[in-house]
């Protein structure tokens, strides 16, 4: 697979650099670099990349801003000087973040995990469609500095906190924790196999054995149904329920 990607820092320098990472990873297509975050928007809003390198620190339009400002599916990978900027950009659901001075390593790292990422939300989107392509049967997710891999078919629920997610597995004690927003995981996950019921919580309705009082019962843990979610919830239950008349 290839996915194209663009390159926005006030540093020629930096630009120099990463466009140098680019063209020796055969998956990354350059489709533009940029020194200034205003210049670049209308052109990215117009025409969205896959995947985009971007640095935080910047006059006029930081990088936190500009990912606030840009539509459509592009993903970020956030360059910066600064290690303390890392929690902000999970903040903005990015896929990642590179410490300057940035190593090919590094780079290459990080690239990869945007073309699995990028892979798997495509696998989502074409998992209903009429090219017959199956669904994801795992997805990886960083955490302590790590990718594992998880079964989707494990999973039971996933409960957001602010900027962390647990995942809540079958026949696991404790969840993994992983620094990451609802939305991000909701993306990634299949749309047919999992449905969100809260702002806080999505779960595997293939799972759920009871359902009590607008609560979902796992076991010991009660799981609520928020009103914003209900209908959506409600139509899925109709459709596999047989109710005495």
């Amino acid at each position: 697979m290839n996915i194209t990607c663009a390159i926005i820092d006030d540093e020629p320098l930096a630009v120099s650099l990463l466009d140098s990472y680019v063209k020796k990873t055969p998956f990354l297509t350059l489709k533009g670099k940029y020194n200034s975050a205003i210049l670049a928007l209308p052109e990215l809003n117009a025409s969205p990349v896959d995947l985009l390198f971007l640095d935080i620190q910047m006059p006029e339009l930081s990088g936190m801003e500009f990912s606030r400002m840009l539509t459509g599916n592009t993903r970020i990978i956030f360059t910066t000087a600064f290690e303390h900027y890392a929690l902000d950009s999970y903040k903005v659901n990015a896929l990642d973040y590179l410490l300057k001075p940035i190593s090919y390593a590094d780079f290459l790292q990080s690239a990869q995990k945007a073309l699995q990422w990028i892979e798997m939300f495509q696998n989502r989107q074409n998992s209903t469609d009429a090219t017959g392509k199956p669904a994801p049967e795992s997805i990886f997710i960083k955490t302590e500095r790590r990718l594992i891999q998880i079964e989707l078919n494990k999973i039971l629920y996933i409960e957001g906190l602010k900027d962390y997610v647990k995942i809540y597995m079958d026949g696991e004690a404790r969840p993994v924790l992983s620094l990451m927003t609802m939305k991000a995981m909701e993306e990634l996950l299949p749309p047919d196999k999992f449905i969100r019921v809260h702002r806080s919580f999505i779960v595997q309705p293939e799972k759920i054995k009871v359902i009590e009082r607008s609560r979902i019962v796992f076991g010991k843990e009660y799981i609520p149904i928020s009103d914003n979610f209900k209908d959506k919830f409600n139509e899925f239950i109709s459709r596999r329920s047989i109710f005495e008349s």
